[in-house]
């Protein structure tokens, strides 16, 4: 399938077949695809825990509302932010360009004091705000590798992150969970797999001068 052709195949998923499960080599593309994801400054304030047990999974639906995309589903990806993103979580990011890119300190310098004085001006709440954004960017990536893969998704936001901490400890892998993306393949029985696709006309979304 090319691109646009993939993109209409999908939809928000909402009954897994519980006999076919993602195999190991595309969920190694997808942990690539979410890594090479773009992110703001390229800092990558984000973190993703895929959960392939089907107890854990079965313990998660309490959480997400009893969502039955969560216990059929292959593969659970939830995607975060770190618990604490600070001055020196940006300067881990340019110890990293310079041992991968060489840079010198000299060139790294400037960028590096610029941003490390703006995070110590901005509130914690500004930039929780500001790694969730970028959250976001990783499931529209996620979502489209998907697809082109022809694995089937669900994003769903309606969790309680604090139920959902507790139950798989997610204190302990520095992760706050701000959204799911169960993953799988479709269950023949599920209707919304034959529902034709809404979107608006071209014209009433797209604008060029």
């Amino acid at each position: 399938m090319n691109v646009l052709s993939s993109l209409n195949w999908r939809y928000a998923t909402k009954k897994f077949d519980t006999e076919k499960q993602v195999k190991d080599d595309k969920i190694n593309l997808l942990k690539n695809a979410f890594n090479l994801t773009a992110t703001s400054y390229g800092l990558q304030p984000v973190k993703m825990l895929i959960v392939k047990n089907k107890d854990l999974q079965e313990k998660m639906m309490p959480a997400c509302f009893n969502q039955k995309q969560v216990n059929t589903a292959s593969h659970i990806l939830i995607l975060g932010i770190p618990g604490t993103i600070d001055e020196q979580f940006v300067r881990n990011y340019f110890d990293l360009v310079k041992s991968i890119r060489q840079t010198p300190d000299a060139v790294l310098k400037p960028f590096q004091d610029f941003l490390v004085d703006d995070f110590k001006k901005s509130t914690t709440e500004k930039i929780e705000r500001w790694a969730t954004n970028q959250v976001y960017l990783a499931l529209g990536n996620l979502l489209t590798v998907c697809a082109i893969e022809s694995i089937d998704s669900c994003p769903m936001e309606g969790f309680n992150p604090e139920i959902l901490s507790e139950v798989l400890s997610l204190k302990d892998y520095d992760l706050k969970p701000k959204l799911l993306l169960p993953i799988g393949y479709r269950a023949d029985d599920d209707a919304f797999s034959q529902m034709a696709k809404v979107r608006k006309p071209l014209e009433e979304t797209i604008i060029e001068l």
